[in-house]
């Protein structure tokens, strides 16, 4: 009997203390802080990414930030958290882009950041996409995408061409859209709100013509700093129909770019992962792979009949972060980050099935 009521009080002693750990003090919070839960606001889960932007730069993964064995890959490779770009990161860039999902206390970055770059060349600006998970104050998950500019080995006195980086820094900031609260009696579902994301690739895949395509009419697109849509025309240019081109055009618009049917060459928007949702201002963070499986892909027909050869002439992979804003269950606005990876380039987080799937992934 007293073995028994040992047992019990253990285990309520193991109950308070696992609730104890519950709690943590928010990132910056200073001596005699009261604690709080360990789930964060999204001010909280913001000073997450900028301390790991801090450590990544100071080259130092310290316990009182990470998890033990917190699980780290870039650009799809799992590897030991103080590699990549942990190794070589010099200094912040300026762009910063947040998408905190309280919710599932994860939360999603874009930015720029500065890498060393050789022969007493200026650091390297370079582009990063990020996922962090938060549990128990400690982040458990750190996922990146680093997008690098290309550079001539042959020659490391030329200085890098320019990069993705150097378009999103002239962006200044994020635009003003994302940051528009959605009124709370408007607010769809997260689930209705990742559906309406998904239609941009489920549109864009094998692309017909014919399918849902729910864009405002101001929607415009932003990939590696540069307008992908509404591009405006060269003096004396004529805008491109696109009922007769047989050229896909960035001068369209969102739902003109989709409705034209010169898409097709993307055969497959597989393993979408959706990572963070921020309802409040109705902001979606997806990472993906757009394949282009070249060959008897690149022929094909639009969906009034004209015979089109388009897309890339050998297999290849964008490995993609894409970020949408959603409002009145339309995409208002996207900002992607991409690069060309190998064929069939897998996450690291998926299971072959999962990477070759083009279902809906929800990351939590």
């Amino acid at each position: 009997m007293r073995s028994k009521t040992i047992s019990g009080i253990f285990a309520v002693l193991l109950l308070f203390t696992a609730g104890a750990c519950r709690k943590t003090d928010a990132p910056g919070a200073g001596p005699g802080s009261e604690a709080v839960a360990a789930e964060c606001d999204r001010a909280c889960l913001e000073g997450y990414v900028n301390r790991y932007l801090d450590a990544m730069l100071e080259h130092e993964a310290t316990p009182e930030l990470f998890a033990p064995g917190c699980r780290f890959t870039e650009n799809g490779v799992q590897l030991p958290l103080g590699e990549g770009l942990w190794a070589s990161m010099v200094g912040k860039g300026t762009y910063q882009f947040y998408v905190p999902d309280v919710e599932t206390q994860q939360v999603a970055f874009i930015g720029t950041a500065r890498e060393e770059a050789p022969r007493n060349q200026p650091p390297s600006p370079v582009t990063l996409a990020l996922r962090l998970k938060v549990r128990d104050g400690l982040i458990t998950e750190a996922e990146q995408l680093v997008i690098r500019p290309e550079s001539n080995l042959l020659d490391p006195s030329r200085p890098p061409s320019p990069s993705a980086a150097d378009a999103i820094e002239k962006l200044g900031s994020p635009h003003p859209v994302y940051a528009e609260a959605i009124p709370e009696a408007g607010r769809p579902s997260r689930e209705e709100m990742i559906r309406t994301a998904n239609a941009y690739f489920t549109g864009m895949q094998k692309n017909d013509g014919k399918g849902y395509y729910p864009f405002t009419d101001d929607c415009h697109r932003i990939e590696n700093g540069g307008p992908a849509t509404n591009v405006p025309l060269a003096p004396g240019q004529e805008m491109p129909d696109p009922r007769t081109s047989t050229v896909y055009s960035s001068h369209w618009g969102c739902k003109q770019q989709f409705e034209s049917g010169l898409i097709y060459f993307v055969t497959r928007i597989r393993d979408r992962r959706f990572v963070a949702v921020d309802q409040e201002r109705g902001v979606v963070f997806s990472f993906c792979f757009f394949d282009h499986a070249a060959g008897k892909s690149r022929y094909f027909k639009t969906p009034d009949g004209r015979d089109v050869v388009e897309g890339p002439t050998e297999p290849w992979t964008w490995q993609v972060a894409e970020i949408f804003k959603v409002e009145n269950g339309l995409i208002r606005r996207i900002e992607a980050v991409l690069q060309r990876s190998p064929y069939g380039m897998n996450s690291g987080w998926s299971t072959y099935e999962q990477g070759m799937s083009d279902e809906i992934q929800v990351i939590r």
